[in-house]
């Protein structure tokens, strides 16, 4: 994968993870240090992928392959034109969810070939320097959702069997790579999950 400067920070994790009140989280803890960091989320992050996102959480039918491709697109952008220009510039960037949610949502979730994810993957050509897993029961899970109210998204209608194989997807791909994964218990308070994140970030990382 391609040399950088700055840290590329991921957070993945099923509906109702609590991932972009913990990214927001980071980012601010961060900056309250005197680092200099970037948050984005995944798809999204530019105005092509935005548009993308639209799409993808909207109620227009897709195929499961097509939602593939149409992610890798969006991601193709943002790291073409977002991620890496940051990355180059030192500044640590914060993702709200990345390629691990693609092989587990569409690879494990809802059957797309697990090679031909791992090849767009590859394409991309970014990794990670330190993803957190952020791991909640689906039935606590389920109970966030419901309490959100408002309209759901594609992905946040999802039964609970397909969140099962989503939750064993993450599980799975932090068990192949526990170099770069750290599981984290979405359950507790928010300001404990920022807490145990940027321990394990000063550890893993040196910053």
């Amino acid at each position: 994968m391609t040399q950088r400067s700055g840290l590329f920070v991921t957070l993945e994790g099923g509906e109702g993870a609590g991932k972009s009140t913990a990214a927001a989280g980071l980012a601010a803890r961060l900056n309250d240090e005197g680092y200099e960091t970037i948050l984005t989320r995944e798809p999204g992050g530019t105005p092509g992928a935005e548009a993308i996102r639209a799409l993808l959480l909207g109620d227009t039918p897709l195929d499961t392959l097509a939602q593939t491709m149409l992610l890798f697109a969006a991601r193709a952008d943002h790291v073409a034109t977002k991620i890496r220009p940051a990355l180059e510039a030192g500044k640590i960037v914060i993702c709200d969810r990345f390629y691990d949610s693609t092989m587990a949502y569409q690879a494990y979730g809802l059957g797309v070939d697990v090679a031909a994810v791992a090849s767009l993957v590859r394409l991309v050509n970014l990794r990670p320097d330190i993803t957190f897993m952020l791991e909640l029961p689906t039935t606590t899970a389920l109970a966030r959702l419901a309490a959100r109210g408002g309209p759901s998204d594609r992905y946040e209608r999802m039964g609970p069997d397909l969140m099962a194989r989503v939750a064993h997807g993450f599980r799975a791909i932090a068990a192949s790579e526990p170099g770069r994964c750290v599981m984290v218990n979405a359950d507790l308070p928010p300001v404990a999950v920022v807490d145990v994140m940027r321990q394990a970030l000063r550890e893993r990382t040196g910053r």
